[in-house]
């Protein structure tokens, strides 16, 4: 498939020897042609920039990078996403495997969405399936409700296709929370987002994950946040999209408040009726029954100290 919009993967690499050549071939190899591979590396220790250079050798569609100082993530992220030239830009990890029809399916479906996602078979670090995918933990989301992303994400940063006018209302991105979910928040203030539910990507879960989405113990977990410290996460979070300057509406910014006095106050019924009141879009995305909300809601009001959610985060 040659035809239709120029598509930029964006690609950012660090120390990702292991699995790289893997995710390569999985890229050079899609069905749909009118692709470039936009890859920076920032500042690997290992074989990962030779390995992006062996294959801009060989392919002509790669574009590749290296940053002179280390950025960290967030920012290499940026750097690889502005250096994009295509209307349409996918974004990818260094250790994943993509279908061959990843691409030209998100194309075709895009349409008038901000951005399309799909879901994602988990993998062990072996690669051997985990039996399990991305829609098993949560339910995805379609539409444009921003208040939906409030507490929850359900977009995988590999799994989006997005417009590149995204990029404009989205950058900067927050160094202090994961990129895909500021992405869908913003998004779903622009307009709309929708998925696919096929599985278009084998997402590996190692100890090196930038996410946990499983939960499972890692090695090198050797203490948990105190629940201070994620509580202030989440007001953090809160204020970015209070913040945002092209809210569709107001709800951030109420629970952002409410959240905040709540901090300070062993009883909080102005919070507990939002969540009561906007249940049905704060709580989409998590798997609860309505006894497990109404109990959430429920500690609100008697100083619960937002367990279930902090557990869940």
């Amino acid at each position: 498939m040659s035809s239709g919009p120029l598509v930029s993967i964006a690609l950012c690499t660090y120390n990702g020897a292991a699995y790289l050549a893997q995710q390569l071939d999985t890229l050079v190899n899609q069905t749909y042609k009118n692709i470039e591979i936009v890859a920076v590396d920032d500042c690997s220790a290992d074989d990962t920039y030779t390995i992006l250079q062996d294959y801009a050798s060989r392919y002509p569609q790669f574009k590749i990078y290296q940053n002179e100082t280390n950025l960290g993530f967030t920012k290499n992220f940026e750097r690889a996403a502005t250096l994009c030239t295509g209307e349409l830009i996918a974004l990818c990890d260094q250790d994943d495997s993509w279908l061959p029809e990843k691409i030209e399916l998100q194309v075709n479906a895009i349409k008038d969405n901000v951005f399309i996602y799909h879901d994602s078979e988990f993998i062990h670090e072996d690669g051997t399936p985990m039996n399990k995918k991305v829609s098993d933990v949560m339910n995805f989301y379609r539409g444009g409700q921003p208040e939906v992303f409030l507490f929850f994400n359900c977009v995988s940063g590999h799994a989006i296709l997005m417009k590149r006018e995204l990029l404009a209302e989205a950058l900067p991105l927050k160094e202090t929370y994961f990129h895909d979910w500021w992405l869908a928040y913003v998004a779903t203030n622009m307009g709309t987002i929708d998925f696919i539910p096929q599985c278009l990507v084998k997402y590996r879960q190692h100890d090196n994950s930038d996410t946990n989405m499983l939960r499972v113990k890692r090695d090198k977990e050797v203490h948990k946040h105190s629940s201070l410290h994620k509580l202030e996460r989440i007001q953090t979070w809160l204020g970015y999209c209070a913040a945002y300057p092209k809210n569709k509406n107001g709800i951030a910014r109420l629970f952002y408040e409410a959240f905040t006095n709540r901090m300070g106050s062993y009883v909080s019924f102005s919070l507990s009726r939002l969540l009561l009141k906007y249940q049905r879009a704060v709580f989409f995305i998590r798997k609860k029954s309505k006894l497990n909300r109404a109990n959430y809601i429920y500690s609100q009001v008697w100083g619960g100290k937002m367990k279930k959610l902090l557990s869940e985060r």
